[in-house]
């Protein structure tokens, strides 16, 4: 009796097992990319923002209404939106990860709810007649945002967010005229101080 010899594998399997494997490497990328930290934080953008709040504090303090100081702000918070949302892109381009991947995702995510907040609050409190407010107000939600939008970042983004939660808690119960000063303080140096920091140690 004559062993026969095992059949060949017919020409589909290599292709299942092909398609197989794609589909786990397509898996265990996905799983990475999902509990990645958030990386593409912006350096050089934050710097560059907070060389225009500087200018937009300078032009602020030589408008005579309450209106024209929240126009110039509001301006500026046009400018920071528009380099922050260049800056991530480029930083996710040059790291090898698309603008929708998850980690920024999940930033935008954590980020935006205590921005768009901050833009309720900004009309709420003007018409209440407590403008002196907004400076602490602005300041201690994009702390807020920067700490809820980057716990799964880098350790740096979260400890900034929290120095400008304190400085905004401190706004909030200094005297008026001091608004532009702390707007100066936390938008344009500290902003720009970290993001130095950002850009040497994480690049870009």
């Amino acid at each position: 009796m004559t062993n026969s010899a095992p059949p060949l594998p017919s020409s589909e399997e290599p292709e299942a097992l092909h398609e197989r494997a794609i589909d786990n490497i397509r898996f265990i990328r996905d799983t990475m990319e999902s509990a990645a930290g958030f990386t593409a934080v912006p350096g050089v953008a934050q710097m560059a923002i907070g060389a225009t709040a500087l200018a937009a504090c300078w032009l602020a303090s030589r408008r005579t209404t309450p209106e024209g100081w929240i126009g110039v702000w509001c301006l500026e918070a046009l400018v920071a939106l528009t380099l922050s949302a260049i800056g991530i892109a480029q930083k996710s381009r040059a790291k090898g990860l698309p603008l929708g991947s998850a980690p920024n995702r999940k930033f935008a995510v954590g980020f935006m709810p205590p921005l768009v907040a901050g833009a309720v609050m900004t009309p709420a409190l003007y018409a209440a007649g407590l403008t002196d407010k907004l400076p602490g107000t602005w300041l201690l939600l994009f702390g807020t945002a920067v700490v809820t939008g980057g716990a799964m970042s880098i350790r740096i983004v979260p400890f900034m967010g929290l120095t400008f939660m304190a400085l905004g808690a401190l706004a909030l119960f200094c005297p008026a005229e001091w608004g532009n000063a702390f707007m100066a303080a936390g938008f344009g140096l500290i902003l720009a101080g970290f993001g130095l920091v950002i850009a040497r140690r994480y690049g870009g």
